[in-house]
């Protein structure tokens, strides 16, 4: 091999420092077993619901394949805008403070890069999604992790908030309900974030992509606490409630400044998200809800079986209020994160995600997705059972 195949010195610093994604480094094991229950991808085991695919099909059928307003189609934009305001108690201009992305991977990617200058601190609470630490590093931010704890839930407070703020820090980064713990964050502890926020004139980006599968009414979002609308990016999409991964549609809500700012990276990084899956999407919010509360439901049944069955093996967990997915504590059977998925999925074909895999703060746990059928997750226990009661 040439000196030249491995020589890294034509990749930028800041990205030789990102690491693979421990999600997608594991789930390419799975995928090269035969016969494994996968509880490790967060991805609904719905197909998107047939009248939302059937809205794409026309949008093909009536020649809807061009391209769109970089900001998205007005179509889905006013839907986009009434969706949030019965959610969230917040108006937002449809024209001038809403924006479609590819997901909410792109919002966050071009909210990141549109308010950080080099060296900005961000603030986010760990356990979390894989991608924000290094969406943080590609915008040339300092990510700042905030430490949450099972003893409470895994959300987040006010006081930790608080002593990770500095001169330097631009913005704090949420995401409530939380992937991987299903946590949430109380009414009382927004606010309190909030005044802080305000005080220090810091930004807050809110990814709230599994607000609608919440298992305790509507959840409150930040952006409707007085004094934060005008500071906040709320980002939000389709993935998760409507199954409609593959579809790639988020959006950005934000003042028109922020929007402007945003726009300016994604006009050029992007363009437009495909106009087939905002026709889609556009369906999605006008006569989705009840698909979305059927899985929503479903959901909770699966939750409610594991829990049960993880906290009699002496692996416990947190009641997640939200998203699909629980963290379960290993640490009793004496084996670190990676040793008890590793181990769990060569000797019992079982797969979960290592809880380092989402931050140091993830170490001693596993995230477990029921977005699985559950005779799936019946089997899955039951293996679980035979691997702890072995150690």
């Amino acid at each position: 091999m040439s000196a030249a195949a491995t020589d890294h010195s034509h990749v930028a610093r800041h990205v030789r420092r990102i690491p693979r994604s421990g999600i997608r480094d594991f789930f390419d094991i799975v995928q090269s077993m035969s016969d494994v229950i996968s509880l490790s991808i967060g991805e609904p085991d719905f197909v998107t619901p047939w009248h939302i695919r059937e809205a794409a099909i026309y949008a093909l059928e009536q020649g809807k394949t061009g391209y769109t307003s970089n900001l998205g189609t007005p179509a889905l934009r006013r839907q986009i805008a009434a969706h949030v305001a019965a959610r969230c108690g917040v108006q937002y201009d449809w024209q001038r403070e809403i924006l479609v992305s590819v997901g909410v991977s792109e919002a966050l990617d071009m909210a990141l890069r549109a308010i950080i200058n080099p060296g900005d601190e961000v603030l986010y609470h760990e356990p979390c999604y894989v991608s924000y630490n290094p969406s943080i590093v590609l915008a040339h931010g300092v990510a700042v992790p905030i430490t949450t704890h099972q003893s409470d839930n895994f959300t987040l407070r006010a006081a930790d908030v608080e002593r990770a703020i500095t001169p330097r820090t631009r913005a704090l980064m949420l995401n409530f309900p939380c992937n991987p713990t299903g946590a949430v964050l109380p009414r009382a502890e927004q606010e309190q974030i909030a005044a802080l926020c305000v005080e220090h004139d810091l930004l807050v980006l809110t990814d709230e992509i599994y607000a609608d599968l919440s298992y305790a009414g509507d959840l409150p979002s930040i952006v409707s606490v007085p004094g934060m609308r005008e500071r906040t990016v709320y980002l939000n999409g389709f993935s998760k409630a409507y199954a409609m991964t593959g579809f790639r549609i988020g959006y950005a809500c934000a003042p028109p400044e922020l929007t402007e700012a945003m726009l300016r990276v994604h006009q050029y990084a992007m363009l437009c998200a495909p106009i087939v899956s905002q026709e889609a999407a556009a369906e999605a919010l006008k006569n989705g809800a009840p698909a979305m509360r059927h899985m929503r439901d479903e959901y909770r049944r699966r939750r409610n079986f594991l829990m049960h069955h993880f906290n009699r093996l002496g692996l416990t967990c947190h009641e997640p209020q939200g998203a699909f997915y629980l963290f379960p504590n290993i640490s009793a059977t004496g084996l670190t994160s990676r040793e008890f998925a590793v181990q769990l999925l060569e000797e019992k074909k079982v797969a979960a995600v290592p809880g380092d895999a989402f931050g140091p703060a993830g170490e001693g746990f596993v995230r477990c997705s029921y977005a699985t059928a559950m005779e799936q997750l019946e089997l899955a226990v039951e293996r679980i059972a035979d691997f702890v009661r072995g150690r």
